[in-house]
């Protein structure tokens, strides 16, 4: 096969991924629907294009010769360099698969990280999973040349959300194979924020004091509730227990609880408890869901593993609505910790904690907090029959 016919099948297969991306964010979000449509109506342009390039690669047994590359001045190079980052414009320099190849030190401000620790990461990780499928379709017009794109979208780390307008333009360099993508950060263009959890204000549990005195409170008062009483925890404390780390610690909690030994695929959910803004029958909807469908939680009923996902890569490891939309991808999630609930004969269930977007991401700090408690609810689950 030629280099152009494989060129040819990554976009096909590239094209796919968005395009059920795009699908997933129009049933988790239907009254976005106007982003979401704009991005799908370049997808079908791209589409038609695309098939006719794939008549002419079948007719083709030859690939064209590149072009060779040339070389830059040394001195230019490094005035553009420091041109670039100083640029009081956030900045980011995208290469052809999305991963950030350069950005200025006003992009590394606004994403909330450092220009090293930021360096290689895929930009799409840095926007909301409600804008992150349009903007890879934009992105993805961009590259093949369908011209600059402008559009409105929304970033979320480490405790912010913040609405956003993107502008997107390709640049195609002497010395690189492939065309990168210059994206400039501005705010939006309409002036009014987006649907979606509110940004917080910065939270002072970045103090250490004060955030290890809330770990030790949270941990205090799970304590007493689960000693409360002369009797083993039942349902009941197990919502109590819920309502607890949702009132103090995050958005969405979730406790499921194997009772008979066969593993993940016989959990029940006995807990969920959501925010109080969640749409109406969303936290139904969450507690009818089986555990056993989520690559996450059959890591840790499965194999007794805790996860932290400080960030949301894959807004499908929690499993799907009914929908088939991504779970994450509806409940908004920003992070997401998970812990075995460990009783006198191993793993009894799962405590998986959520937060929004808006929020500070979960730490090894609070997976280690997080991790005493979900040992002290699996001690004090009822024995069950083995």
């Amino acid at each position: 096969m030629s280099d152009n016919l494989a060129d040819l099948q990554r976009e096909i297969t590239a094209l796919g991924e968005r395009v059920a991306a795009l699908r997933n964010t129009h049933a988790t979000y239907p009254d976005d629907a106007q982003g979401t449509g704009e991005a799908a109506l370049a997808e079908l342009e791209y589409a038609e294009r695309l098939l006719v390039q794939a008549g002419t690669e079948l007719a083709r047994t030859h690939s064209g010769a590149t072009e060779p590359r040339r070389g830059g001045d040394d001195n230019d190079r490094t005035l553009l360099r420091a041109m670039f980052n100083e640029l009081s414009v956030p900045v980011v320099l995208l290469d052809h698969d999305g991963y950030i190849r350069r950005i200025n030190n006003a992009g590394a401000d606004r994403l909330g990280g450092a220009t090293g620790y930021l360096t290689g990461k895929l930009f799409a990780h840095f926007v909301d999973l409600r804008k992150r499928a349009a903007m890879q379709s934009w992105l993805a017009a961009v590259l093949r040349g369908d011209g600059p794109a402008s559009l409105e979208s929304r970033l979320a780390m480490r405790g912010w959300a913040e609405d956003v307008h993107l502008t997107l333009t390709r640049l195609a360099l002497p010395t690189e194979a492939q065309p990168l993508v210059l994206v400039a950060m501005s705010p939006p263009m309409n002036g009014l924020a987006e649907e979606g959890p509110a940004p917080l204000e910065p939270e002072v549990e970045d103090q250490v004091v004060v955030l290890a005195a809330r770990r030790l409170d949270v941990l205090t008062r799970m304590t007493r509730l689960l000693l409360r009483g002369t009797t083993p925890t039942k349902g009941l404390a197990l919502t109590d227990a819920a309502d607890l780390l949702a009132e103090s610690y995050a958005d969405w909690v979730l406790i499921d609880v194997c009772d008979l030994p066969e593993g993940p695929r016989e959990a029940r959910r006995a807990a969920v408890v959501g925010p109080a803004d969640a749409p109406k029958g969303q936290r139904e909807e969450v507690a009818s869901l089986p555990p056993g469908d989520s690559d996450v939680l059959g890591e840790v009923l499965g194999r007794g593993q805790s996860l932290l996902f400080p960030l949301i890569e894959d807004p499908s490891v929690l499993g799907r609505m009914r929908s088939r939309a991504p779970v994450l991808g509806a409940l908004g999630a920003g992070s997401l910790l998970s812990v075995p609930l460990r009783g006198s004969r191993g793993v009894r269930g799962a405590l998986t904690l959520i937060r929004r977007s808006n929020r500070g991401s979960f730490r090894l700090a609070d997976l280690g907090l997080i991790e005493e408690i979900g040992e002290h609810i699996g001690l004090a689950l009822p024995p069950r029959s083995d």
